[in-house]
């Protein structure tokens, strides 16, 4: 991998590993649909000026029916089911329980499409869940919060591992900016009028602008596009271990500008979890593979 890929791996996981952070900030003044409208109309703003330039615009149209799918189960729903669990949980417990995100994902593909599971990936899911298991029991145990936070973050999750089936199945030979930037407008649209029905007393401060602000336009928008580029340069086998990286950074951007004092049972969990996605998804197999190719050369 080129020092530039590497370099835009780590930027992807600084600035999706931020997302929980600024979702942290502005969700208690905007009110989770709000921040939710204003984090995919300026997502759209910034995607679809690439999209005209790369000539995408007609296939939307083509496909709108699966893309308008998507995008509610891929945008709209997981980001309101994020944005109530970040008033209640930590960034970067937030950012650890996302990383559940490809075991879900190994899960249903098994389930729907009947993707083969290898024993280590059934070994990865169970490790993986008893690093939710180990997190759970100690958010619960100490009575800081009830169990439904974990459980709509964990709910997000797997909204997107549905999601990565669903575009699988009837979007494949679509281009990932055309679904990315889809999905934003749809979830727009279909959350207005939640939106409009919640709308904050108050204005909110200019702190929480500027979050709301960084989390669609950095956030979504340019992390949409560095992801792309990293699938088009590195392919998505690569690109996927932005994974390992988002719970990192979060929990380091939490620490710095949160003062966020994880416990040893979420940095245990979070272990858990992150060895539960290697397993599952192959990562572990494939550096093997390539330590057997290299020493047989």
């Amino acid at each position: 991998m080129a020092v530039k890929h590497v370099a835009a791996l780590l930027l992807l996981g600084a600035i999706w590993g931020a997302s929980f952070i600024f979702m942290r900030v502005a969700a208690p003044e905007f009110g989770i649909y709000v921040l939710v409208e204003v984090r995919t109309v300026l997502a759209s703003l910034v995607l679809l000026p690439v999209l005209l330039i790369a000539g995408g615009w007609r296939d939307m149209f083509a496909q709108w029916k699966a893309i308008a799918l998507v995008g509610a189960i891929n945008t709209a729903i997981p980001f309101v089911l994020f944005n109530y669990s970040s008033l209640h949980l930590e960034a970067g417990v937030n950012a650890i329980l996302n990383a559940t995100a490809p075991m879900f994902g190994a899960l249903v593909a098994y389930v729907w499409l009947g993707d083969k599971l290898r024993r280590s990936a059934i070994f990865g899911l169970v490790i993986g869940f008893v690093g939710v298991a180990v997190i759970s029991q100690q958010k619960v145990g100490t009575g800081g919060v009830s169990l439904l936070p974990i459980l709509t973050a964990l709910l997000a999750t797997t909204c997107y591992g549905l999601a990565a089936s669903m575009m699988k199945k009837w979007l494949s030979g679509a281009r990932p900016l055309t679904v990315a930037t889809g999905s934003q407008l749809v979830a727009s649209v279909v959350l207005l009028p939640f939106a409009l029905t919640t709308l904050p007393e108050a204005m909110p401060s200019n702190t929480a602008w500027l979050n709301a602000v960084a989390l669609a336009v950095f956030g979504t928008g340019i992390a949409y596009i560095l992801y792309f580029y990293l699938i088009a340069s590195i392919g998505p086998a690569q690109a996927i271990t932005v994974a390992y990286l988002v719970p990192l950074f979060g929990i380091v951007w939490g620490l710095i500008f949160l003062a966020e004092r994880l416990s040893w049972q979420a940095m245990v969990g979070g272990v858990l979890i992150l060895t539960g996605v290697a397993l599952t998804t192959g990562v572990v197999r494939h550096v093997r593979q390539r330590r057997q190719l290299r020493a047989n050369q």
